[in-house]
């Protein structure tokens, strides 16, 4: 008997899509084109507008039909519950802000050039992912996705409206009391991933969080860009990758050019797991920011969003003025293994080729197939 294609998952089948492959990106283009090419996308909208949202996920139905498509907030439960930005930039313990103060001075980086993006960033506060929740609810988007905290009280909301509900984890038991609430998909996250994380390696918690998972579909996410990361995780038992810095170099990226480049040279240990950007544990490319921060007499990040609001005057900044020592951007640990800028479909199409290769290498070709 020819012995069953490995890449045709339970998540394929959930989805109706070719490959079980998952692009998270914050860029459109990339998603269309990761569709397009047979894999999934999740956009991720939480620095968009209610109104932005609903914008961006008309565009994105014109170019993929009636393909399926995923969109990630989050809602972390440790920030304040209302607050504008300028409340919030007030609310910055002097004591780091002093020290942010004197970062810019000692390396003479000029004020920005427009004001820091990342001051719209959704989650600072708990009252805007909740207005982003309700368009994503009113669009009956296929797939929503929670980046960060636990999605539990809007899961019975999207399943009224035929919506899947997916969660990302770091730790078993938060594996756990997701299931319980009904979530449908468990997004498993090592510390080798890209952004906020946890501290449990890939290897570690995909096979943990599979073991209590039953039915549910799980997805390896965590340093994975390649076609052998991809063989690997379905040998864990999941059902898909999840994947991130692979994209953000991609020809369709609007990543700025100069990241593009230090992402494509960039290795595993050019990467830095620390509290020093958003005031969470997050994995990011290393730069003088981390540098700066990690000194015996630095004082210890503000809690978030705080941090965040210190670390975006800086990283405006450094955009603005091509300052290359202080840019950064989220990054997982498999950034060593991208060394070209490529489009996106040939991104999937060699993912792909590489881990029937794999499978092939491990169990021999089917003469039958």
């Amino acid at each position: 008997m020819a012995r069953k294609d490995p890449l045709r998952t339970k998540l394929c089948e959930s989805l109706g899509i070719e490959y079980p492959i998952v692009a998270f990106t914050h860029c459109k283009d990339v998603a269309a084109a990761v569709i397009n090419a047979g894999g999934f996308a999740v956009l991720g909208q939480t620095q968009s507008t209610p109104d932005e949202i609903e914008a961006n996920i008309k565009w994105l139905r014109e170019r993929i039909g009636d393909k399926p498509y995923g969109i990630d907030l989050v809602f972390p439960a440790s920030v304040p519950a209302a607050g504008s930005t300028e409340q919030l930039l007030a609310g910055i313990p002097a004591e780091q802000q002093a020290y942010a103060d004197d970062i810019a001075k000692r390396y003479d980086i000029p004020e920005p050039k427009k004001r820091p993006e990342l001051y719209d960033l959704g989650w600072m506060e708990k009252e805007t992912p909740r207005k982003q929740l309700e368009v994503v609810l009113e669009e009956r988007v296929p797939v929503i996705a929670s980046g960060l905290g636990n999605p539990d009280f809007f899961v019975p909301a999207a399943h009224e409206r035929g919506m899947q509900v997916w969660g990302l984890v770091g730790k078993p038991r938060q594996a756990k009391r997701e299931l319980e609430a009904g979530v449908d998909v468990i997004i498993a996250q090592g510390t080798d991933a890209a952004g906020h994380t946890g501290s449990i390696g890939t290897f570690s918690i995909v096979p943990q969080v599979k073991a209590i998972a039953g039915d549910a579909p799980v997805i390896a996410a965590g340093g994975i860009t390649t076609g052998r990361h991809l063989a690997g995780a379905i040998a864990l038992g999941a059902s898909g990758v999840w994947t991130g810095t692979l994209w953000l170099p991609c020809r369709e990226s609007d990543t700025d050019m100069l990241m593009k480049e230090r992402l494509i040279e960039a290795t595993a240990e050019d990467t830095s797991w620390s509290n020093c950007v958003s005031g969470f544990t997050m994995r990011t490319l290393k730069c003088k920011w981390h540098e700066e921060w990690s000194k015996p007499d630095a004082p210890k990040a503000a809690p978030a969003p705080y941090q965040l609001l210190l670390f975006a005057k800086n990283k405006q900044s450094a955009f603005d003025w091509g300052i290359k020592e202080f840019m950064t951007e989220a990054s997982g640990q498999g950034v060593g293994f991208i060394d070209k800028m490529k489009p996106a479909r040939q991104i999937v199409s060699d993912m792909v080729d590489e881990a029937y290769e794999v499978f092939d290498e491990m169990y021999g070709e089917d003469e039958d197939e």
